[in-house]
């Protein structure tokens, strides 16, 4: 329960990072998302004496603004991915840093710890909502139109305009999930903090690429599923406990964590041209 705890925030950005992956696109704003959603749900329960509720709401939001503005610059402008969510990644830190002058919020709202640190019976909070979030990742991804329609554009993006798939409108959806995802952790990560904090999310986005590289999405697009996602982030959770465990540090942590996303596509490609062959 203490590793799924602390696998928890990779775990649901992994959630959204799928649904971008197999669309064939790549969501690196995910990481400074966390940080406003976090921090905009701070400052409205206590800069401007809001409730939990509203608190919730106010973060969510803020991931599916940013989810809808990655979609369209996307899907209508024609901008790159990967230039669109570093452009959005920025803008994101830029804002929270500016909201916070730097600082920490703190002093949050009573009730808002149970999302990160609360318990339901012997459940940790944040594992009911991975829970949670994978069955609704799961049953899009594999029982719905959206979930096909995402298949399909990252198989062949043309191929899915000529079978009279609405891409673009596809595009922006799948981007609003990876914001919304997002913001979730984001609430949580501010919860186990107990504050709302401007740089919280950094380098996140690379662990959820990494997670749903390692359960088997193809950079590619149109492979992939949340189930193999949620394997992947569990080794990396067992991973990070066991390199704290022997005493490794966070720097090298993070170089260990590069590696391993290398050797992973690394496989994948030699693993795919072998089928080929």
């Amino acid at each position: 329960m203490n590793i799924l705890r602390q696998a928890s925030i990779n775990a649901i950005l992994a959630v959204g990072m799928t649904f971008v992956i197999i669309s064939g696109g790549i969501d690196l704003s995910v990481g400074s998302t966390v940080s406003l959603s976090g921090t905009i749900a701070a400052i409205m329960m206590v800069n401007m004496g809001m409730n939990v509720f509203m608190g919730v709401i106010g973060g969510l939001l803020v991931g599916l603004i940013i989810g809808a503005l990655n979609g369209i610059i996307i899907s209508r402008l024609s901008v790159p991915p990967i230039i669109a969510t570093l452009g959005l990644m920025t803008i994101a830190s830029g804002l929270a840093l500016a909201f916070t002058g730097g600082r920490s919020v703190s002093g949050l709202a009573d009730g808002f710890d149970i999302f990160g640190r609360g318990n339901l019976g012997f459940l940790p909070v944040p594992v009911i909502i991975i829970v949670l979030m994978y069955l609704i990742g799961h049953f899009t991804l594999q029982k719905t139109k959206f979930g096909s329609s995402v298949f399909g554009i990252g198989g062949n993006e043309e191929a899915a305009r000529l079978a009279g798939i609405p891409v673009k409108r596809t595009k922006v959806g799948v981007y609003m999930l990876s914001g919304l995802m997002a913001s979730v952790a984001g609430i949580i990560l501010a919860s186990r903090l107990d504050s709302g904090q401007p740089m919280a999310g950094q380098g996140l986005e690379l662990n959820a690429i990494a997670a749903v590289v390692i359960g088997g999405a193809s950079v590619n697009g149109g492979v992939g599923g949340v189930v193999g996602s949620l394997i992947g982030a569990l080794i990396m959770s067992v991973l990070s406990n066991g390199f704290d465990l022997i005493g490794v540090g966070r720097y090298y942590q993070m170089i260990l964590t590069g590696a391993v996303l290398i050797l992973a596509v690394a496989v994948q490609k030699k693993s795919k041209s072998a089928g080929a062959a």
